[in-house]
């Protein structure tokens, strides 16, 4: 039952903080759909974290993970990869499907291909999908081969996809990053990027020296990260942790006002028996940390004064939003980010089980 139809009744339970620590195991077999052959060294992970693992012999897996929500992916080379939501104990049986591309489809997709995509728009593609942060600036792009460019001109539109998982070095946090980018389009017209894909993180170990560094940069990061707010509001913390919410006056006018309850039932639900929260707002939000300022770099790309003095996100909640205790929340299309979170993108991204105090 959607929460604005039923007017967002306040859901409260007497559950157990055993769901922020409880760890559980999913385990399985990925088989071929049509063959019920079994595919032998399927990649497993939890997307946007560093839990991964790959399948036996027998298509057999397994992986226990901590607690929260995750999105599981499935995928090998040829065969259309597969999501499945993991939130507990589970036994699965994968079936992917084989990729057969039409004639017509290859020969459509061909013709809209740019040749020397990389040289023309590879600078193009780093900026909007590693970003423009100090931190994206250390990061290294392995693997640019593996993109594909199409420019469609009556619709001023660009598409970018990938024939392998693109490779990422950060060398600010310390992560190895392998994202299979299904695709990423910009939009000439309204200047607006979209893309979509799987992220695979592992820690770079083969630097002692950096570690500590590595860890400093991370808590930087995290501070005023998307992640630590969802967070914040599944732990009802928002404004102890510095957080204020505004949202659009619902007369159409461009002032904001204060929410002054984020835990109100005419936007929130609690933890319920499955672990999560969910929370809806029917209009623009305006989020800002009070607990740092504005990177200077961040005032000069959006042509900002020097004299701002918190980072502000303007977020449109499209839909019902529901979060775990790791901060994972889905569906991820129903939030849309401008402002502060729209500038940080792959390059400053953390994995879900990342915590600032390990």
């Amino acid at each position: 039952m959607s929460m604005k139809k039923a007017g967002f009744i306040y859901l409260l339970f007497f559950v157990f903080p055993f769901f922020a620590a409880a760890q559980f195991t999913i385990k399985g077999k990925v088989l071929d759909a049509t063959t019920c052959e079994p595919l032998s060294e399927a990649s497993v992970f939890c997307q946007n974290t560093t839990l991964g693992t790959t399948t036996n012999n027998d298509g057999m897996f397994s992986l226990q993970l901590p607690g929260g929500g995750y999105d599981l992916i499935f995928s090998y080379t040829g065969y259309f990869t597969k999501t499945v939501r993991a939130t507990k104990n589970e036994t699965l049986e994968i079936l992917l499907v084989k990729q057969e591309k039409s004639m017509e489809e290859v020969i459509l997709t061909n013709s809209f291909e740019v040749k020397d995509g990389w040289e023309k728009y590879g600078q193009f593609f780093t900026d909007l999908f590693i970003g423009s942060t100090p931190n994206a600036q250390q990061c290294h792009l392995v693997n640019p081969e593996v993109l594909k460019f199409y420019f469609y001109k009556r619709s001023q539109r660009l598409k970018i996809r990938a024939t392998e998982p693109v490779l990422i070095a950060n060398y600010a946090l310390g992560y190895r990053l392998s994202y299979q980018l299904d695709s990423f389009v910009h939009y000439y017209k309204t200047n607006n990027s979209v893309y979509s894909g799987y992220c695979l993180f592992t820690e770079i170990d083969d630097c002692d020296s950096l570690k500590k560094i590595w860890k400093a940069n991370r808590a930087m990061a995290y501070e005023g990260s998307k992640l630590q707010f969802m967070r914040s509001y599944y732990d009802s913390s928002v404004y102890e942790d510095g957080w204020v919410i505004d949202m659009l006056d619902k007369k159409g006018g461009k002032k904001f006002y204060r929410v002054t309850n984020p835990y109100d039932s005419l936007y929130y639900a609690g933890l319920d028996s499955t672990g999560q929260i969910a929370f809806w707002y029917p209009r623009k939000l305006s989020i800002a940390y009070t607990n740092k300022k504005p990177e200077p770099e961040y005032l000069e790309k959006m042509n900002l004064p020097e004299d701002v003095e918190y980072p502000i996100s303007y977020i449109d909640v499209t839909d019902e939003i529901s979060v775990m205790a790791n901060g994972y929340y889905y569906p991820q299309q129903n939030w849309l980010s401008q402002g502060y979170w729209s500038w940080k993108n792959v390059g400053d991204q953390l994995p879900f089980d990342y915590w600032p105090d390990e």
